[in-house]
C-alpha cells in the first residue's frame, strides 16, 4: 500500500510571497521509493495523497524584532512610541540588537521630528523597512504568480474558517489544500502546519495517521527603500522634467544591467553573514524578480543566470510582464558539474518597445582556440589553452525600436540598437585573460559597427575595477603601454601593445554623475562616486571586497544619457554586514540608465 516515509521542509523560515514546497518521500505498493506526487486524479493502487495547510493562531500576541524578523522581540524603543512611528519599527530582540542598530535607528527619530504628515502615510513610506504591505516601487510589483498563489493556495479559494479549536488558546485556520503554499500577509507572526495523509480513493477516508510538520513563524519580506532615477543635467539633458523628477519623454529607453548571483555560488560558507533563509533560492528568486520588474526597464541584461533558472523561472515570469528573452549559457569545457546549473547571460526586452533583429553569441573558448592555433607553437598550445579557456561568453543582440525618436533628422528610418551583455573572467591573477576577453568582444562589436550605423551598449560584469587595463581599454579606447596590468602576459597574447585599441566611442554611463548640476540628489550621488575615475565607489559589496566591477558603456556619438538609477551608500548596506542581505538578494547592485538616440547627420 502507498505510505509516507518522511516529510521535510527545505526552507527553515517561511517568508511572505515565497512558495513553500515540502519534500515528501513515499513508498509505493511495489516497495520502491519516490518523491513523485500521487494526486486524487491519478491514484496509485486505489490510494492518493491529500494535503492541508493550517495557520496556528495563538491568543497571545507575539511581537517580531524589526531588525531580525526571525526573532521574537524582547524590548521596545519608547522613542519610537513617542514619535508615533509604525509600532513594528520599535521592537528589538535584545539590548545588543538595539545598540548595534542605533546608528541607523536614530535616523527614524530624526526624520520623524521633522516630518509633517497628519495621517501617517508618509511616515510609513519613509520608515518602512520590513513592511508587510510591500510598499515602494520594488515590492509593489510582486509577480502575478506569487500574488495569485497567496490568494488561492489550492482548490478552495475562500479561507479561513476555524477548523479545530485547540486547548491552550490556539486556533487552527485551514489556509491551503495543495502540496505547496505561499504565505500571505495574514500569516505574519504565526506558525504554519503542513499535513499529508494517504486517502482511500473509493471511501475518501484517511488511511493511517497524517504526517505533519510545523514551520517557524512567518516573517514579512524585507522591503528596501526604492531606488530613484536621477536626471542628468548639463549638455546631455535634452528634455524638461516632470515635477517628480522623471524625464517627460517617450523617445527614451532604459537599460538595466545586473549580476544576480547564481544559486550555485550563493553558499553559506561564502556568505556566512547572510541569514540562510535570505540566501535560499526560493526567497532570492522572488526578491530578485520583484526588484527587476519594479525597475520597469525596456532592456534587461542579467549575468549569472543558471540555465535551469532561466528556463523554469526568469523567462516565463518576465514573459508575463511583456519581456522577450534571449540566453547564452557559458561553455562547459572547464566546468564539470550539472550542465543544467551552468550560468550564463540573459537579455530581455519589452516586446511593446523593441523587436528582435539578430543575435550573436561570443564564446571566448573558441576565440582562444583560434588564437593559440595562430600564435602559439604546437608544443605550448595545451598550456596556453589551460590559461585561456575559462568558459566565459557574451551575448550580443540587435534590436529595432518600435517608438519614435523625437527630433531625428530621418523620421522614417529604422532605429536599430546593438546591446552586448557579458560576464568576464573573475580570477584576479589572470589579468592578461581578462584584457584579451574584453578586446575580443570589442573587436567583434567593431565589425558590427562597420556593417551598420548603429548605437551600441556594452553591459555586464567585467570583473575589472576602474583604472584596470580592461576598464582603460573600454573607456579610453586604448591601454597605456606602461600599464602595470600588462606585466602579466606569459603567453605574449597582448603584444604588441599597439594592438590594444578599438575605435568605438564608448563612455561609461555612470560617469555622467560627474557632470550633474547642483542639487540635493546630485550631491548625494557625487558622494557615492570616485572623483578620480568618475565611476561608482562600488557595484559589488561583500564582507571581504568592495569595489566597482559592473558597467554600462554606450557609444557617445549616437546616444546620450538622460537619467541614472541612484547608487547605494556603503553605510546602509553595512548594517547587514554586506551583500547579499535580506533586502538585496545579490552581492552586486543593479545599474540602470535612461538613454536617448542622437539625431544622425545625413550622409
Amino acid at each position: 500500500m502507498l505510505s509516507v516515509i518522511r516529510v521535510h521542509l527545505p526552507s527553515d523560515i517561511p517568508i511572505v510571497g515565497c512558495e513553500l514546497t515540502p519534500y515528501v518521500l513515499l513508498r509505493r505498493p511495489d516497495k520502491t521509493v519516490t518523491t513523485d506526487d500521487v494526486p486524487e486524479s491519478a491514484p496509485l493502487d486505489g490510494h492518493f495523497l491529500r494535503y492541508k495547510w493550517y495557520r496556528i493562531q495563538s491568543d497571545r500576541k507575539v511581537a517580531i524584532c524589526s531588525v531580525h524578523p526571525s526573532e521574537h522581540a524582547t524590548l521596545q524603543c519608547l522613542g519610537c512610541v513617542k514619535a508615533k512611528l509604525p509600532v513594528a519599527k520599535s521592537y528589538h530582540c535584545s539590548p545588543k540588537c538595539f545598540s548595534d542598530a542605533w546608528q541607523h535607528h536614530r535616523v527614524l527619530h530624526d526624520r520623524a521630528a521633522s516630518a509633517v504628515n497628519e495621517n501617517g502615510n508618509e511616515e510609513e513610506e519613509l520608515f518602512g523597512r520590513f513592511n508587510s504591505s510591500g510598499s515602494g516601487v520594488i515590492n509593489a510589483s510582486l509577480s502575478g504568480s506569487a500574488s495569485s498563489a497567496s490568494l488561492t493556495n489550492g482548490s478552495t479559494p475562500l479561507y479561513p474558517a476555524a477548523v479545530t479549536q485547540r486547548s491552550g488558546g490556539e486556533t487552527w485556520f485551514e489556509v491551503g489544500r495543495s502540496k505547496t503554499y505561499t504565505p500571505s500577509a495574514d500569516d505574519i507572526g504565526h506558525v504554519l502546519k503542513f499535513e499529508c495523509v494517504v486517502v482511500d480513493a473509493e471511501t475518501k477516508l484517511p488511511v493511517g495517521h497524517p504526517n505533519t510538520l510545523l514551520t517557524s513563524r512567518v516573517i514579512p519580506a524585507p522591503s528596501p527603500t526604492p531606488r530613484r532615477l536621477i536626471p542628468v543635467s548639463g549638455p546631455d539633458a535634452m528634455t524638461p522634467l516632470d515635477p517628480d523628477g522623471r524625464i517627460s519623454s517617450t523617445g527614451t529607453f532604459t537599460v538595466l544591467s545586473y549580476n544576480i548571483l547564481s544559486d550555485l555560488y550563493a553558499t553559506n560558507d561564502t556568505y556566512s553573514y547572510c541569514p540562510s533563509w535570505a540566501l535560499s533560492w526560493p526567497y532570492r528568486r522572488q526578491n530578485l524578480l520583484r526588484e527587476i520588474v519594479g525597475y520597469r526597464a525596456d532592456i534587461v541584461c542579467l549575468q549569472e543566470v543558471q540555465s535551469d533558472h532561466y528556463e523554469e523561472f526568469f523567462a516565463p515570469e518576465l514573459d508575463k510582464h511583456g519581456y522577450q528573452a534571449l540566453y547564452k549559457r557559458k561553455t562547459n569545457e572547464v566546468y564539470n558539474g550539472n550542465t543544467h546549473t551552468i550560468d550564463g547571460c540573459a537579455t530581455f526586452f519589452r516586446r511593446d518597445r523593441f523587436s528582435h533583429v539578430k543575435k550573436y553569441e561570443v564564446e571566448f573558448n573558441k576565440a582562444a582556440q583560434s588564437l593559440t592555433d595562430a600564435l602559439v607553437p604546437s608544443a605550448q598550445r595545451k598550456t596556453a589553452l589551460n590559461r585561456l579557456v575559462k568558459d566565459n561568453v557574451a551575448l550580443i543582440v540587435v534590436l529595432e525600436a518600435k517608438f519614435s525618436n523625437q527630433g531625428a533628422d530621418n523620421p522614417g528610418k529604422r532605429q536599430l540598437l546593438c546591446v552586448a551583455n557579458t560576464h568576464i573572467n573573475v580570477h584576479q591573477d589572470l589579468k592578461d585573460v581578462k584584457l584579451w576577453q574584453v578586446l575580443t568582444l570589442l573587436k567583434g562589436l567593431e565589425k558590427i559597427a562597420a556593417s551598420a550605423d548603429i548605437p551600441m551598449l556594452v553591459c555586464g560584469d567585467f570583473n575589472s575595477v576602474p583604472g584596470s587595463a580592461p576598464h582603460s581599454l573600454l573607456a579610453m579606447g586604448k591601454v597605456d603601454p606602461m600599464h602595470p596590468d600588462l606585466v602579466v602576459d606569459p603567453l605574449g597574447i597582448l603584444r604588441p601593445h599597439s594592438k590594444l585599441t578599438h575605435q568605438l566611442p564608448l563612455v561609461s554611463a555612470y560617469s555622467s554623475f560627474a557632470r550633474v548640476g547642483v542639487g540635493l540628489s546630485s550631491d548625494h550621488q557625487r558622494r557615492r562616486m570616485d572623483s578620480t575615475t568618475n565611476e561608482p565607489l562600488f557595484t559589488n559589496c561583500t564582507r571581504d571586497f568592495i569595489g566597482t566591477l559592473d558597467y554600462i558603456f554606450y557609444t557617445a556619438d549616437s546616444l546620450t544619457v538622460e537619467s541614472l538609477l541612484e547608487l547605494l551608500d556603503e553605510e546602509s548596506l553595512r548594517k547587514d554586514t554586506a551583500l547579499p542581505s535580506p533586502e538585496w538578494s545579490s552581492d552586486h547592485i543593479a545599474l540602470l540608465a535612461e538613454f536617448r538616440c542622437k539625431p544622425r547627420p545625413r550622409r
